[in-house]
């Protein structure tokens, strides 16, 4: 007898999908825990896995439907021992999530020999003529994912000799958390060019994600339900980058991560959410929510769309666990395996446009947050210090508030205490 597959649920306040990616095919074998479908969610993808043996008997739900928690995609027979070995009985499954974290599904062949691979693996194998039997999944069942797919193309590039004018590399697919120039910047890699359109094609219709779909609509919400102002300052990182370069040895060395400047930022952050708790807070209703916790969002720019996991309890961590925890945050986010509870329920966010060039910017508020820090690209300029003009880094810095709740004298004081504490990091130690 068949049995259904049926779309689990999908985590706190999401209650529908969209089918991603069907990992296995009508007519192959399937066992219990097998990756049977991907489904993207409007906050991170989820993987349906199989609980119970047999073969995958119909797709009742193709690539690009909607669906919603509790509707049939699917269909499971028995195999043929399965047959012979159970009573037919008629049962019905609901599909297990797992995160699509590397090593997650487990790695099989489907009926046509195609190595399973992350949806997003596929693609960029696809966009740059890459066999993925080719390269091997080094999650520990195996699945190839999207950083697989990118170390076998830099490899391939590294081994092989460029033709004159050409490219020797392929270009990274996204930038991740904010990095700091500790290191010798790694000159970006001309991209594959885009197919030429057919004659007569002079415009493309492509489906927006579910992930970029729901940004637009919360970015445009966050502007219509909010009052949002900006206010702008600007902050001599002289004295950062001079303790950074005499302790990044010493730091890596001790703790096995790189001293960057976002642990500073955060730390100084708390520090100023200490001092205006209002830009620490929620409305709801005719109620202001001041929350005594710091967890605090680190924005980073995913390859479907911008994403803000969570550093939980900012205040009560040291400079290496804020550095170690977000890189690993911003690699999860690059692997598109961020669970759901690592993207919900902070209370301000900080978001870095400097590390893709940005001067100077409007962050938009993460709602239902009330402040949001936006930094910028550090640039050597003429100041005057101390009656002398001088050349110093200086980056711009904005935080963007709801003037419900903030008033513009908290908010440009805010901003100035963040500037005095990174501007004198040994207060850091102190207030932050």
């Amino acid at each position: 007898m068949s049995v259904e597959i049926r779309v689990p649920s999908l985590g706190e306040s999401i209650v529908d999908a969209v089918i991603a990616t069907w990992l296995k095919h009508e007519g192959d074998a399937v066992s219990v825990g097998d990756a049977l479908v991907e489904l993207e969610t409007d906050k991170v993808n989820v993987e349906v896995s199989a609980e119970q043996s047999g073969v995958l008997q119909k797709i009742v739900k193709k690539e690009g439907d909607e669906v919603a928690v509790g509707d049939v995609i699917g269909m499971i027979g028995e195999g043929a021992q399965q047959a012979q070995s159970q009573p037919a009985t008629t049962a019905q499954v609901s599909a297990t999530v797992a995160q699509p974290a590397a090593g997650v599904a487990e790695a099989s062949a489907g009926s046509d020999g195609q190595h399973l691979a992350s949806p997003v693996a596929r693609r960029i194998a696809a966009e740059n003529n890459v066999d993925l039997a080719q390269i091997k999944g080094n999650s520990p069942h195996g699945r190839v994912t999207r950083e697989d797919v990118m170390n076998y193309i830099e490899q391939s590039s590294q081994t092989s000799t460029p033709a004159p004018g050409a490219a020797a590399s392929v270009a990274q697919v996204n930038n991740a958390a904010p990095v700091t120039p500790a290191s010798a910047p790694v000159p970006a890699p001309s991209p594959k060019p885009l197919a030429q359109p057919e004659p007569g094609e002079r415009e493309e219709r492509v489906r927006l994600s579910r992930r970029r779909q729901t940004i637009a609509q919360r970015l445009v919400e966050a502007q219509h339900n909010a009052a949002m102002l900006t206010t702008f300052n600007e902050i001599d990182m002289s004295a950062v980058m001079e303790v950074r370069s005499r302790r990044k040895d010493a730091f890596k060395e001790r703790h096995n991560v790189s001293l960057g400047f976002m642990s500073f930022f955060t730390k100084a952050v708390v520090g100023a959410l200490k001092a205006f708790p209002r830009l620490n807070a929620e409305i709801q209703g005719n109620d202001m929510i001041l929350k005594h916790y710091y967890d605090i969002g680190i924005a980073v720019g995913a390859e479907e769309g911008l994403v803000v996991p969570v550093l939980r309890d900012a205040d009560r961590k040291s400079f290496a666990e804020i550095e170690r925890e977000i890189a690993a945050l911003a690699k999860k986010a690059r692997e598109n395996s961020l669970k759901l509870e690592e993207l919900q329920g902070g209370t301000f966010t900080i978001t870095n446009g400097g590390v893709f060039g940005s001067l100077m910017s409007t962050p938009i508020l993460n709602a239902p947050q009330v402040g949001i820090l936006g930094m910028h690209k550090i640039e050597q300029r003429p100041v005057v210090v101390d009656g002398q003009i001088g050349i110093r880094p200086m980056m711009y810095v904005a935080v963007s508030y709801d003037h419900r709740i903030v008033d513009g004298r908290e908010a440009v004081q805010f901003l100035v205490r963040v500037k005095e504490l990174v501007e004198d990091p040994e207060s850091l130690l102190l207030e932050g």
